[in-house]
């Protein structure tokens, strides 16, 4: 009998027995499969001995930062958005006991389609018409995630509804000067000055908060899966939801879709023929919100100096062995830092619409 093989991060013998007493119709024994491609929470597709797929989520195994990988957090907003305009995968259990997997991990439906990431993976996968569908998607969806009752839907003690910006800024250079200590006790420290000086740039010139919603944190087109048809299947990886100004969500969502300073094997899917121009996608959303974006190179300053600050985060866990073995990724995560905080000086420097979305 061929032995399984089982990822670092599960601990077979207890998770099995725990996806078999919680989560129903599951037989074991099971395969667990790590998926590669997410740089903060680990991801495993399970297979059971039926052929069933669900996929499950837990925190790094070590360098967790301070109120960050909240599984619980995650399972509960997925779950808040079933039957809502937001498709979501279903949510199927949480488990808060550490003593199962070293650290608490929720398990969702696994969903059938694409995560569209590098032009290079996505290329032939979609038509450039789905292409553009999916494009058009990704703004419906995002302003029907603005849209949605916070209250009608169990989510209004989520977080604070106002600052949203300012409590981002201090939870991000907070979380950045943890990453560098833990760096430094490493022995993996890099001087980043440009993130302080970009963070008192940002801290001077926040805008007007227009609304408080759900913010999803993190959104963009590889945090989805798409159908054949370009459409929006499911919104996947909450983990930085909560509730605020729902400009970041935009702002994040067009930086991530520029391929701005981006060649060879990191151009995102997005730059393919027929997605549709930046501007496109900005203009569709203002007139589907009815929100004003005159202050939308600020959030995309912030976006990517928030990027760079997570960027140094990974750069620590994977430095360090925090995410399993291969540590490959520290470089790519080290070079991501330091250019997302040389575009964030460069939006707030020039202060230029057109190098927000260019």
């Amino acid at each position: 009998m061929t032995e399984r093989l089982v990822p670092e991060g599960i601990d077979a013998e207890r998770v099995t027995r725990w996806l078999v007493a919680n989560i129903a119709g599951m037989e074991a024994p099971f395969d667990f499969r790590l998926v590669q491609g997410g740089r903060s929470n680990m991801t495993f597709v399970v297979t059971d001995a039926g052929g069933r797929q669900v996929v499950l989520r837990r925190p790094p195994m070590s360098h967790v930062l301070a109120t960050a990988h909240d599984m619980g957090r995650e399972h509960r907003i997925i779950s808040a958005l079933q039957g809502s305009p937001v498709p979501v995968p279903s949510a199927l259990g949480f488990c808060a006991e550490e003593p199962v997997n070293g650290a608490p991990f929720y398990v969702m439906g696994f969903i059938e389609g694409h995560v569209l990431r590098t032009a290079a993976e996505a290329e032939g996968v979609l038509t450039p018409e789905a292409l553009g569908a999916a494009g058009d998607d990704l703004v419906d969806v995002l302003v029907a995630l603005h849209g949605v009752d916070i209250d009608r839907v169990g989510l209004g003690d989520l977080g604070r509804r106002e600052g949203y910006i300012e409590r981002q800024l201090r939870r991000w250079y907070g979380q950045f000067l943890q990453s560098q200590e833990q760096a430094r006790e490493a022995g993996v420290f890099r001087p980043s000055p440009l993130v302080g000086q970009a963070h008192r740039l940002l801290s001077e010139r926040v805008p007007a908060q227009q609304a408080a919603t759900i913010v999803h944190g993190d959104y963009r087109l590889d945090n989805t899966i798409v159908g054949p048809d370009g459409r929006l299947r499911a919104v996947l990886d909450w983990e930085l939801c909560t509730l605020g100004d729902p400009l970041a969500d935009i702002g994040t969502m067009l930086m991530y879709s520029s391929g701005r300073n981006a060649t060879g094997a990191s151009r995102p899917a997005t730059t393919l023929p027929g997605f549709p121009a930046l501007t496109t996608l900005a203009d569709r959303y203002a007139a589907r919100s009815g929100r004003d974006l005159t202050h939308l190179a600020y959030y995309a300053a912030f976006a990517n100096w928030r990027l760079s600050c997570i960027s140094e985060g990974v750069f620590t866990r994977y430095a360090t062995g925090a995410m399993g073995s291969d540590r490959s990724e520290a470089t790519v995560m080290a070079e991501s830092a330091e250019r997302r905080a040389h575009l964030a000086m460069e939006l707030l420097e020039g202060n230029d619409l057109g190098a927000a979305i260019g």
